[in-house]
């Protein structure tokens, strides 16, 4: 049950991780997401910047170690991710790459959303509905 757990924790992770990067492509859509999006953008690039392990991946080894596993010595995106992308010998180069990629990705996306906000006359910014 605790390896379930575990499972889980690594596709809410990996759901993070997706909605960091493509999350502002949603928001030119519909855009209250915004107001969830920019902050987790926010934290997303904080977290490669800084090095910071995010919570989910003690929580994540945590749950391991109680089901009898071995928890991994790293953080999520150098254990599951980049061993799909990127060859074995990472820097610490990759992760500001990763993070400044993020900031890019995102100032883009929500420039356009802005210019397309300005090019229907102003309309108010995103709402909770």
């Amino acid at each position: 049950m605790l390896e379930i757990a575990a499972d889980l924790i690594v596709l809410l992770h990996f759901a993070f991780i997706l909605f960091v990067v493509a999350g502002g492509f949603f928001a030119l859509k519909w855009r209250w997401l915004a107001w969830l999006h920019v902050p987790a953008a926010i934290w997303g690039a904080l977290i490669e910047f800084t090095g910071w392990v995010c919570p989910l991946t003690p929580l994540e080894n945590l749950l391991r170690q109680a089901g009898g596993k071995q928890a991994y010595p790293n953080d999520f995106t150098e254990h599951y991710i980049l061993p799909l992308i990127y060859p074995v010998d990472l820097t610490r180069d990759l992760p500001l790459v990763l993070g400044l990629g993020v900031v890019i990705l995102n100032v883009a996306v929500y420039s356009l959303w802005f210019a397309r906000r300005k090019k229907k006359g102003g309309e108010s910014p995103p709402s909770v509905h």
